[in-house]
Order: C-alpha cells, then structure tokens, then sequence
C-alpha cells in the first residue's frame, strides 16, 4: 500500500490533492446520506398511523420525511457518480505513472536480463501490474473503507433506533461471512496465479511466433508452432475452468450466508411487531438498513477477491521493478569531455570478462585506437569480437580491466553522453514496424530533410528509396522484415552516419550485401572513417585490409595484432586465414 500511495503522489494528476479530497468527502457523504435514508422513510410511514383528528399534521409530517427520504436516497445515488467523475483524472495518471516507470526500469535493464526474457510475457507483466494498480486505488480508497464505515453507521442507527438484536444479527453475519470469503478466497489464489502464467505463456508464444515467422515459415514449422500454442491455450483452459468453478463456490456460500442472516432479521422484525415493540415503520428501516448493509457486503466479498488479485497481478510488475540494472550511472557520472582529435580515442586496458554460458568471454585484452584510427578485430566464432563490441558500447562492463575513452573509464561517464559518442551498425539490423524515415531519423529525430538525405545518400540507399512509392514514407514491417537482409543494412549505415559519432562500431555491417554493392559501401565507410574512431569487426578479411592495426582474436585472447601487409607478411593465423578465403573466393 506504501508503494500505490507513492505511486498517486507521483501520478502528476491535474488538481492532484483537490480531486483526492473531494473524492473522499463524496464518499463519506453519500455513505451517511445512504444510512440516514432509511431512517427518514420509517419516520415517515410511522407518521401513517396517527390518534384520530390529526390527518394535516400526519399528511405534513410524512411529505417532510418523504422528501428529507427521497433527497437522502438521491445524494447517496449520485455521489458515486461524482466521486468517479473526480477521481478519474488520479487513477488514470496513477495507471499510466506505473506503467511508464516499469516500462522505463524495463529498458535500463542489462542485456543478459532481456536476451533472457520472452518479450510478450513481459509486456503483458506490464499491461496486468499496471491495471491493478487502478483497481487497487479504486477498491481500497473507495470501496472497503467506505463499506466499513457504512456498516458501522449502520449498526449505530439499528442500537439507537431499534434493538440491539439486530446490530448483533448483522455482526454475526457480517464475522461469518468474511471468515468464508477470506478463507475460500485465500484457497483460491493458487487458481489464479495459475491462471496468469497460462496467460503469459500464451501471449509469450504468440509475441515469440510474430517475431520470428520467417523461420518458422522457411522450416516449415507453423503445424509445430500451433501445436505449441494450442497446448498452451489448452492450459490457460484448463486453469481458467478451475478459477471460475472456485469463484463459483465462493459466491454460492456468500449468497447462503447472507440468506440465513437476512431471514433472521426478518423473524426478530416481526417478533418486535407483534410484541407492539416495534412499529411498521421500523421495520423498514430494518430492512432497508438490512439491505443497504448487504448490497456493499456483497461488493466487499468481490472487492476482496479482486485485491488479492490484483496483489498477484502486480507481484510480478514489483519484482520486475525490484531487478537492478547491472549498468547504472555512478553517483558523480560526468559528460563526456571534448574531443582531443579526429574522434575518440578508445583504449581497453587488461579488460577480462565471463559470460555465465561460455568458459570465457575476454582474457586481459589490451589494445588503443587512436583518435581517427580504424581497429578491425577479426578471429573465429566465440573468439570474443562480440563481447569487445558490448564492452565498447557499454551494454556490459567488464569484470577487470578497464574500458576507456578519450581517458576517461567508461563507467565515470553518464551514459546518455557516453551512447550520443557513439554509433553501432550491426550485422543484424534491428528496425521498428514505422516509415523508413523514421527508422533512419531515429538517432537524430530533429534532423532537416536534407541532413537525412545527405546520410541516406552516403550509404547508397538513395536508388532504392526513390524506386519506392511512397518513398522514404514506407513502411518497413515487423522488424523490417518488408525489406531485404542488404537493405536493412543500408538503412543501419544511413542511422549510424546520422548519429555524426565520434567513435564508429561497424559489427559485421557488409555481411549481408551483394559484392558491387558491398564494395561501394566499403568505400563510403572509408570516406566517413575521416575524422572519427572506427571498430570494426570483421568475417571478410578484404574488408578490413586498410585498418590501421588488426587485431586477431582466439579464445578471448589477442593471439596476433599489425596491419594487414605486416601480418601476412608474418605468416600466422591472419595469413593463414588470409589464403583460406581467398581460395573460397576462387
């Protein structure tokens, strides 16, 4: 509850302390409003049956309790409404504040964190814990306090103005009835959770397949797959068949309980009559009253339900938000400071790291690019290319050693000034399901028409975009899977040279284009290496021949480093590499 209160104080809700007031004070009013009423329609009924010559006063007396009856009655009907129309603005912020922090802490997760996760069952982790963070605010502030307090008006007016049966009548129903629903409700809980696992597993499959139909396409996978879902589905089934049966149950004890309380009300209402203890009128305020308690009795038993529920619902959002990030900002993170040449200047010194799935990631690695410089790391799969790019993009920090640029530890850096340094194309481009130029502008959305075209241009998409209809206003599809493996390159170079970074991180960028088109990147990348720090990994030696030093990689450790003529010349694994391609090739 300290979490959804922090929650409503952050909400930013338009008149926030205004609206929160107001609703609590439409609460309290309409629930004494809802408990005075039926005291006012037993006066005026009582009023009914007069001493003989006393017919104006009688007709008096009861139009003023009928009307005092009915504004009462009116007061407690549109209170809710009120209150609701209130409160709307708070617990809408309050909903969209959880999910935008959640989906904030979700992002600032590490990389391990994400690669993971399933990225359906996370949103949906989202999407629940949010939601119940609404429901929560609404049940707690607006229907439990103010049911208990209408229960204890309600007991105070039956002792005063009736008998004090009926206040221990309605006590003992009310102490069963909560017995019951909390005990079958708690018994409940384990359907429910249940429940939102199967719930997740189905959306997780789904989100999974979406994402990844082209394989399942090629393989001929999609009767497996559905397979899977239907499975899947089969549960969600199953768990969902065994929480409505529950519900069920409980609500069928609940509608017993207060059955038997409500025909004992009943008996000692006409017990009092004829005793001439009671007159008619009171005992429709017992009745009324009997049923004004029962009707948010009800809604208690739901609402209860509905909080545990939703507590469930939100378990997994609060431990989601409980994960630290393992790459945060130091306490005193500075900018990055300017440029002392033509780019920056990189520099990993005795960097190691282990990946939890692999023996080794890096093993005292140390080498320096030079401000202006291009560095190309090549070697065989699981060598550790992979791992010096994230190390160099700060998507990880390494477990010794240290990563440096322009002098200064990546880790002392904040890292909005640190990633604005730098840009990454890698070999598998990743684009979102909007326009082309959306997706290139995305590193500099204030960027001119012009300044995108200039980019577009220096990766030779400019041909390609204007063949197009709609032109740079395409849309790319799902991760871009409407355009070819080569011209989502093209589109990863066009975002990168957009960026205008000091340090330039090529990941396989040429990989999957044809040969022509190939080598006219190769010469716009050597053009835009000019004046900034390029990294370059590479599978195609031919394409890192002109590096300023290679750096050839085996087993997470630096087995050769030169130019290329120095270490062909030197007749070791990069030469031997080398012959291996270019008989390929032949």
């Amino acid at each position: 509850m300290t979490d959804l209160a922090g929650l409503v104080a952050r909400s930013e809700a338009p008149q926030l302390r205004l609206r929160v007031v107001a609703a609590l004070v439409l609460v309290v009013v309409g629930k004494v409003a809802g408990v005075w009423s039926p005291v006012m329609l037993g006066d005026a009924i009582n009023t009914l049956t007069p001493a003989t010559g006393e017919g104006a006063a009688v007709g008096a007396g009861f139009l003023a309790f009928a009307l005092g009856f009915a504004a009462l009655r009116l007061t407690s009907t549109c209170a809710p409404y009120a209150r609701e129309a209130v409160f709307t603005a708070v617990s809408q912020a309050t909903m969209a504040r959880a999910a935008r922090e959640t989906f904030s802490h979700t992002l600032s997760l590490s990389l391990d964190f994400h690669q993971g996760k399933q990225s359906g069952a996370l949103s949906r982790t989202i999407e629940r814990g949010s939601r119940s963070a609404d429901f929560l605010i609404r049940s707690v502030v607006f229907n439990v306090g103010p049911t208990l307090l209408e229960l204890v008006l309600a007991m105070v007016v039956m002792v005063m103005r009736l008998n004090w049966l009926f206040a221990a009548t309605a006590l003992v129903t009310v102490m069963i009835y909560a017995a019951l629903t909390f005990r079958i409700t708690d018994w409940r809980l384990s359907h429910r959770r249940e429940l939102n696992e199967a719930d997740s597993r189905v959306s997780g499959l789904a989100v999974d397949a979406m994402l990844n139909y082209e394989t399942i396409k090629t393989f001929g996978y999609e009767a497996r797959t559905t397979g899977a879902y239907a499975r899947a589905m089969g549960a969600f089934v199953d768990a969902s068949v065994r929480a409505t049966t529950s519900l069920s149950l409980l609500n069928a004890v609940q509608g017993v309980v207060l059955s038997i309380g409500l025909g004992l009300m009943a008996v000692i209402a006409g017990y009092g009559v004829v005793r001439g203890e009671m007159r008619i009128g009171d005992v429709t305020v017992a009745i009324l009253l009997l049923t004004s308690i029962y009707a948010p009795l009800s809604m208690l038993g739901f609402n209860y339900r509905e909080i545990r529920q939703a507590f469930i619902d939100m378990e997994q959002m609060v431990a989601l938000k409980a994960i630290e990030p393992n790459i945060r900002d130091a306490p005193d993170a500075r900018d990055l400071p300017p440029a002392g040449g033509p780019g920056a200047a990189l520099a990993f010194e005795e960097v190691s790291f282990r990946h939890d799935a692999r023996s080794q990631g890096l093993a005292g690695v140390s080498f320096e690019a030079p401000p202006g410089a291009t560095v190309a790391l090549v070697g065989p799969s699981g060598a550790g290319k992979t791992t010096a790019v994230r190390l160099a993009l700060r998507l990880i920090d390494p477990q010794g050693g240290r990563v440096t640029i322009d002098g200064v530890d990546m880790r002392d850096l904040k890292q909005s000034a640190l990633r604005s340094a730098i840009a990454l194309v890698p070999q598998d481009v990743a684009l979102f399901n909007d326009t082309l130029q959306a997706n290139i502008a995305f590193a500099r959305p204030d960027a001119s028409v012009e300044t995108v075209r200039g980019a577009v241009e220096a990766a030779e998409l400019g041909p390609f975009i204007d063949s197009l209809p709609q032109g740079m206003a395409t849309l790319v599809g799902e991760r871009g899977l409407k355009l070819s493996g080569g011209e989502r390159q093209r589109v990863g170079i066009a975002r990168a040279l957009l960026a205008n970074p000091r340090l330039l991180i090529l990941d396989e960028a040429t990989s999957a284009l044809d040969g022509p088109t190939e080598a006219m990147i190769q010469q716009t990348l050597r053009k835009i290496r000019a004046g900034r720090t390029t990294l370059v990994v590479a599978h195609r030696l031919s394409t890192i021949a002109d590096a300023d030093q290679i750096l050839v990689l085996r087993r997470g450790k630096i087995v050769e480093r030169g130019t290329h003529d120095d270490l062909l010349a030197r007749g070791g694994e990069y030469a031997a590499l080398w012959r291996r391609q270019r008989r390929d090739s032949e």
